[in-house]
């Protein structure tokens, strides 16, 4: 039951990507093992909880897709289990060094815990997606041999990418966040507005990381940017209601055709 709470397909996703910027910047086998882990116990206590904190909210909904909602979990358990990972998360993060842990932990993993507990109910509620994803490349880059700040345009595609990933990801389930009281962005501007500015947000982040870094654009980042646009339109804006998950794929998908160019250009990101 805690593994179907943990919000383990976006906590894998995240974990992936992440690992691979650090193969990419060179932190070798053991730092990005290292790193692998830290974003796993941050990412598996953001999710335990979500569950915990929404677990009225979610009953209330009938969510069967979450073990909270249906009493096959308490929900005392999930908060045990989320301070479990978050307290694994501390040594974890630091064993890529003091500045890159904080920036871990600060960023990312504070910013999931304060979406949970107070922004998801706001109008800023984008801004901890912004903060957590636009903090991981600092997490890779100040954990190098030679700690050093990400460029700019990973920061500012980790930020693109995280507000595109909370469109999408509360896109199924904007009526019943308005029920129970959730008036986060996306819920006051209503699906049709977020079923198109999700792709939007997360075509210009593949943009941003293919015309970013230094030198002319390639015709494989051209390619590529052009197959985020058709993922994004395909995933985002054809499905046409319900609790469809193809929306949150689609970014996932998108997320990761970001990834593949940060390989190829992994060196220019410190």
């Amino acid at each position: 039951m805690l593994l179907r709470s943990c919000h383990l397909e976006p906590a894998v996703a995240v974990t992936v990507f992440v690992t691979a910027l650090a193969v990419a910047a060179g932190r070798g086998a053991a730092g990005s093992a290292a790193v692998a882990a830290a974003v796993l116990a941050g990412q598996l206590s953001v999710g335990w909880c979500n569950d915990a904190v929404d677990a009225r909210r979610d009953t209330a909904c009938g969510r069967r897709d979450k073990p909270v909602a249906t009493g096959e979990l308490a929900p005392r358990a999930a908060a045990v289990a989320a301070g479990a990972a978050l307290a694994l998360c501390v040594p974890l993060s630091l064993l890529s060094g003091a500045a890159a842990g904080v920036a871990h932990l600060a960023g990312m993993v504070a910013a999931g815990w304060a979406y949970n507990l107070v922004f998801k109910h706001t109008v800023l509620s984008p801004l901890p997606y912004a903060v957590g994803f636009g903090s991981l490349p600092a997490f890779v880059t100040l954990g190098l041999p030679s700690p050093s700040w990400p460029a700019w345009w990973a920061v500012t595609a980790g930020a693109l990418l995280g507000v595109g990933a909370h469109l999408v990801n509360v896109l199924p389930d904007i009526e019943d966040d308005l029920a129970a009281g959730v008036r986060g962005l996306p819920q006051r501007l209503g699906r049709p507005a977020c079923r198109w500015l999700a792709p939007f947000v997360t075509v210009a982040a593949v943009g941003v990381v293919v015309a970013g870094p230094p030198g002319a654009v390639t015709l494989p980042g051209r390619v590529l940017a052009a197959a985020a646009a058709i993922v994004a339109a395909a995933g985002t804006a054809v499905p046409a209601g319900g609790r469809s998950r193809w929306p949150f794929r689609a970014s996932i998908v998108v997320a990761g055709l970001a990834v593949a160019q940060l390989l190829l250009r992994g060196a220019d990101m410190a």
